[in-house]
This record gives structure tokens, C-alpha cells and sequence, in this order.
């Protein structure tokens, strides 16, 4: 398969390793035209505000807001994560909205709050997953028939409805493979199919 990680900012590096790591290609997204060959899509993390931006300057807002509703699978992690959501408290910034969801940005703090646990996330796995949360965001609202993955002191940290998975931490600043494993199987057989 050949995996689209956006390249325009943020922690696209990491997810490029772990995706080659699992035995696919990459191709970094950095204009429209990248995203004609991609099975998958991954928004990595980094600083919303500017990657919002990038993707309104370089012309990739509206050409990946097409894809997603052709069902291209999508990945996004913490400011990820954010781009994918419909509504952003107390912020403006242009986002895909794809997701039916309200996202509270540095929900955890700041930089200096930054934190790593290690959770079991029961429909992807029966071992605990290192997450990292840095600067993290969390999700106060999901609409039905979201699937809210997990929480954290009872805040939502991840998300998938079909095709489209949001996580509010970093799995690729770990060498736990469990996340993007799952991202991949969700492309090899379409969630939004029926299975027989």
C-alpha cells in the first residue's frame, strides 16, 4: 500500500518510519497532486494554527475534504486530530470538519505538561499502548454513531467512525506499531464495507 503522510509541518518524520517499518510506501503530501495515488492518509501531529494554514496556502483543504468523502482512510493525530474536527472551542481556524466532533485544544496544558502513559484500548488491542500526549487536545463532544475508542480521566483521547480515526496523542513517538497496524487493516479491508 502506499500511505499519504501530510508533510507540511509537524511530526510527519516519525510516522514516515513506523508506516516503512510496517512494510508500505510513503509518499509526503505536500500538494494536491500527491493525493492521487495514496491509499491512506496520515495528519500528523504539530501546531494546528499553522498546519490549518499551510493547507489553506497550498491548495490541499478542499482536495482532501474530497478524498475523505470518496472514503479515503484517515489517520490524525493531536493537531491531526483537530483538522479532522467539525468544530474547535474558542478557535476559527479552517478545518477539514469531517468528523462530527468538538475538540478542545492544549486541553491538558501546556508544553511543560506533557505526559505518557500506557493504556489498553480494548477494540485494538489486549496489551497496553504507550501514548504521548503533548500539548494534547481532547474531544468534548461526539456525535452518534461515533465510536469513542478511549478516554483519559474521562476525557474522549480517540475516535473512529468508518474510515476516518482521530487520536488526541503521539503512537509514533513510541516503537508500539498497534495504531498504525490497525490504521492499515482499516484500508487493506474498508470498514465502510460489509464484510462476508
Amino acid at each position: 500500500m502506499i500511505i499519504g503522510i501530510l508533510a507540511l509541518q509537524g511530526a510527519f518524520y516519525e510516522h514516515k518510519c513506523m508506516i516503512k517499518q510496517l512494510g508500505h510506501q510513503v509518499i509526503e503530501v505536500r500538494k494536491p497532486s500527491d493525493l492521487d495515488t495514496i491509499h491512506g492518509l496520515i495528519l500528523p501531529g504539530g501546531e494546528s494554527t499553522t498546519m490549518s494554514k499551510l493547507l489553506v496556502d497550498v491548495g490541499l483543504l478542499a482536495p482532501i475534504q474530497k478524498k475523505i468523502q470518496q472514503h479515503l482512510p484517515i489517520l490524525g493525530t493531536c493537531a491531526g486530530l483537530i483538522l479532522l474536527a467539525k468544530e474547535v472551542e474558542n478557535c476559527t481556524i479552517p478545518t477539514l470538519g469531517v468528523l462530527d466532533i468538538t475538540v478542545r485544544r492544549n486541553a491538558f496544558g501546556r508544553q511543560l505538561d506533557s505526559f505518557m502513559v500506557r493504556d489498553i484500548i480494548p477494540k485494538l488491542s489486549k496489551k497496553p499502548i504507550p501514548m504521548t500526549f503533548i500539548r494534547a487536545p481532547f474531544i468534548t463532544r461526539a456525535a452518534h454513531p461515533i465510536d469513542v475508542l478511549h478516554r483519559i480521566d474521562g476525557h474522549i483521547v480517540a475516535v473512529q467512525h468508518q474510515y476516518i480515526m482521530g487520536l488526541a496523542f503521539h503512537p509514533e513517538l513510541s516503537n508500539d506499531t498497534t495504531i498504525h497496524e490497525h490504521f492499515l487493516r482499516c484500508i487493506a479491508i474498508p470498514i465502510h464495507t460489509p464484510v462476508h
